[in-house]
C-alpha cells in the first residue's frame, strides 16, 4: 500500500527565538524537507537549533508552481514541514494554496501551534478579548474605503497588521472611519525594543508624527460600542 507524506504547518518565533515549542523543533528535524517563505532567514533559526533538514523555498511569487511540487513530493511520501518568516504560515504569509492542495488529495495536514504576534498584542493591549476580528493588512488602495466602512460597525476587537511605513496613515484613517477609539500600537513584539503603546488613536497619531515608526506593528483598536436603547416610559 502506497503510503502518503504528512503537511506540518510549523509556527515558528516572531522574534526571539527561544519561543519555539519542542513539538516544532523535533518536527522540522525529522521531516524530509522544510518549505521556507525565506531560506536565507529561517537558516538562523535552524541554525540555532541544530536543525539540517533541506530548505525549498515558498514566497508569495511562486506559490501556485510550487505548491504543485509539494504536493507531488508529499504524495510520494514525503513529510513536508511549512513555516514562514515569523509565526503560523497562511496568516497574511503565503501557505493557503498548499494547505487546501493537501487537502484536495488527503494528505494529512497537521498543525503545530506557537507564537502568536495577533494574541501576544491581543491580550496585554487592555481591551477586550471575549470576541475580536483579525484583518491582516487592509488594502492599500482598491477595497480599503469599502473595509474601513465595515470595521466602523464591528462590535468585536479589531486587530490589523501594519508597517512602519505606513502606521500615520492607516491610524488617521482609523481616525476618520472609526472615530477616536481607545487603541494599543504594539511593535517589534518579543524582541529588545518590544513596545506597547495605549491611547485614543489621535494621540497615537500625535506620537508618531513627533517619533519616527520603527518595526512591524500589531494595531488594537476597540469595537463599536453598543448604545443601550432608552427605557420605554411603560418600564418607568
Amino acid at each position: 500500500m502506497k503510503t502518503i507524506g504528512t503537511l506540518y504547518i510549523v509556527a515558528t518565533p516572531i522574534g526571539n527565538l527561544e519561543d519555539i515549542t519542542f513539538r516544532a523543533v523535533e518536527t522540522l528535524k525529522n521531516v524530509q524537507l522544510i518549505a521556507s517563505e525565506d531560506t536565507r532567514h529561517s537558516s538562523i533559526l535552524l541554525k540555532r537549533y541544530g536543525i539540517q533538514t533541506k530548505q525549498i523555498s515558498y514566497y508569495e511569487q511562486v506559490e501556485e508552481s510550487r505548491s504543485s511540487e509539494l504536493v507531488t513530493r508529499l504524495m510520494a511520501g514525503e513529510n513536508v514541514a511549512l513555516i514562514s518568516d515569523a509565526g503560523t504560515p497562511g496568516l497574511s504569509d503565503p501557505g493557503y494554496r498548499l494547505i487546501s492542495k493537501a487537502i484536495a488529495n488527503d494528505i494529512p495536514v497537521v498543525p503545530i501551534p506557537g507564537a502568536s504576534s495577533i494574541l501576544t498584542a491581543l491580550v496585554p493591549s487592555g481591551l477586550a478579548t471575549d470576541r475580536f476580528c483579525f484583518e491582516g493588512f487592509l488594502p492599500r488602495k482598491k477595497g480599503r474605503k469599502t473595509r474601513l466602512e465595515e470595521l466602523a460597525t464591528e462590535p468585536r476587537t479589531i486587530v490589523i497588521f501594519e508597517s512602519p511605513f505606513r502606521i500615520v496613515k492607516t491610524l488617521e484613517d482609523l481616525l476618520n472611519f472609526l472615530g477616536n477609539r481607545p487603541a494599543a500600537c504594539c511593535r517589534e513584539l518579543t524582541k529588545v525594543f518590544e513596545e506597547y503603546r495605549r491611547a485614543p488613536i489621535s494621540e497615537l497619531i500625535r506620537h508618531f508624527n513627533t517619533t519616527s515608526p520603527k518595526g512591524e506593528f500589531v494595531i488594537v483598536v476597540e469595537g463599536k460600542r453598543r448604545v443601550k436603547p432608552e427605557r420605554e416610559e411603560s418600564e418607568i
